[in-house]
């Protein structure tokens, strides 16, 4: 038994913009399943593929408060792509952002809802990755992250460090999933999460059980009947356990 990392689902006032600054952001189409949701989609794939992580963006009423504890890396091949990606981010409505990041070869920018992400400098580890070059999620303990979501997935460990921890699909290919060791603890719900969806003819209570065995524990986010369950993970990341597809 095993999910699988699908999708990453962020919060927004207007999904809209965040979904549409997203989509001209990664090169990407946009599609809904329904008011209130816009779908981030890379154009010619068949959903769900491990070459890439889609983007589901849900409107929600509250506003963003604090630094987001998951973020979103962009991957560059050359100085001069890092450059014109910024620049063409900015042109979209990014703004700069300031996370005590201090003098750093990447560029931290934020999106129209204040969504922060950065803009790597080029690196030969993410040249395969697509756009998104990795996720990246605040922590104050890597090794125990990397335990429970290495446990909770298919993907594979990479590299893990008292400082960082690494996975990636099992297939090696798609965006990295990070863990970094930060000093602050989370202190609201997450308005970035991930999506983890079972394989085909997989059972999804099977797989929450199992889940819950490594470390998670059910949330209540007032989501009410729904064909997903939302869990937490060991530092109290929200996340999303869809129905096998």
């Amino acid at each position: 038994m095993a999910t699988r990392l699908v999708q990453i689902a962020m919060d927004a006032r207007d999904d809209s913009v965040v979904g549409g600054f997203w989509a001209e952001a990664l090169g990407w189409g946009v599609s809904s399943e329904g008011p209130g949701v816009t779908n981030v989609e890379p154009v010619g794939f068949a959903y769900p593929d491990p070459a890439a992580l889609y983007i589901d963006v849900v409107a929600v009423p509250e506003p963003k408060t604090v630094k987001n504890r998951l973020h979103v890396d962009l991957a560059t091949t050359s100085a001069a792509h890092q450059a014109d990606l910024v620049a063409r981010l900015r042109a979209l409505g990014a703004t700069s952002a300031d996370v005590g990041q201090g003098d750093v070869p990447w560029t931290v920018l934020a999106d129209p809802e204040g969504n922060e992400f950065c803009v790597l400098e080029p690196r030969p580890i993410y040249q395969d990755t697509g756009p998104i070059a990795a996720v990246v999620v605040d922590c104050v303990d890597p090794r125990a992250m990397a335990r429970f979501w290495g446990g909770a997935m298919d993907w594979t460990l990479h590299e893990v460090t008292d400082d960082h921890a690494t996975l990636r699909s099992a297939k090696d290919v798609g965006p990295y999933l990070e863990f970094v060791r930060t000093p602050d603890v989370k202190t609201v719900k997450n308005r970035v999460h991930l999506d983890l969806r079972p394989y085909p003819g997989d059972d999804q209570a099977a797989e929450v059980a199992m889940l819950r065995a490594l470390g998670a524990v059910d949330v209540d986010l007032g989501q009410g009947d729904v064909p997903w369950t939302v869990l937490a993970d060991p530092e109290g990341n929200e996340f999303c356990v869809l129905a096998p597809r």
